[in-house]
């Protein structure tokens, strides 16, 4: 709420604020972007070790305020009426994983996000193709983890990744920037209007 400019989206990690919920939804209200809601299995990097049932719940509380929902592809057929209902509210679906774009399309995801390691040139050069052949048939946010990170984030973003992610301040993710930093490369800042930038 302190950031002057703030990201065009910001994504609420639920699992994260199971024990602030109440303060959360009190300040909502004074976020000036829309945002993406979600709720990790452990498996996929969730904490607090919620049931599929509880990620269910903390989600639909949020329904309401919530412009896109992001699910894990394994957790698709779980939340899949969880992910109709968002369809009707005209909330949009984000399915997160690692490969696998056509499954992702067939559970109704608007968008498909990758997240992968790029420690090498060949990791970089191979999520790179993915972007510039489109392959996904659906728009795609992708995004590179480890040595070479960072420099994939504003690579991915300037061959058309959809979503851009960064955090507001030091962030544990190897590789991810701050949203200064990539403000810094130009990004955040393209006129495109499906080109965002968000909060992770």
């Amino acid at each position: 709420m302190r950031v002057r400019r703030p990201p065009d989206l910001f994504e609420l990690r639920l699992d994260h604020l199971v024990h602030v919920l109440d303060e959360v939804e009190n300040k909502l209200s004074r976020l000036r972007a829309p945002l993406i809601i979600t709720a990790r299995h452990p498996q996929e990097g969730g904490v607090n070790e919620l049931s599929t049932r509880h990620r269910r719940d903390l989600l639909s509380q949020f329904f309401r305020r919530a412009h896109y929902v992001d699910v894990e592809l394994r957790s698709a057929s779980a939340l899949n009426p969880l992910l109709k209902l968002a369809q009707r509210r005209k909330i949009r679906r984000i399915i997160s994983l690692r490969v696998k774009a056509r499954a992702a399309k067939a559970h109704g995801a608007d968008i498909f996000k990758v997240a992968t390691r790029t420690d090498t040139p060949m990791q970089l050069a191979r999520l790179l193709d993915f972007i510039t052949k489109k392959d996904a048939d659906l728009p795609v946010s992708a995004m590179g983890i480890g040595k070479l990170g960072a420099i994939s984030r504003v690579l991915l973003s300037r061959a058309g990744s959809v979503l851009a992610y960064a955090s507001l301040r030091d962030s544990d993710i190897e590789g991810q920037m701050s949203l200064e930093q990539l403000r810094a490369f130009g990004i955040g800042t393209m006129t495109k209007p499906e080109r965002r930038m968000t909060k992770e």
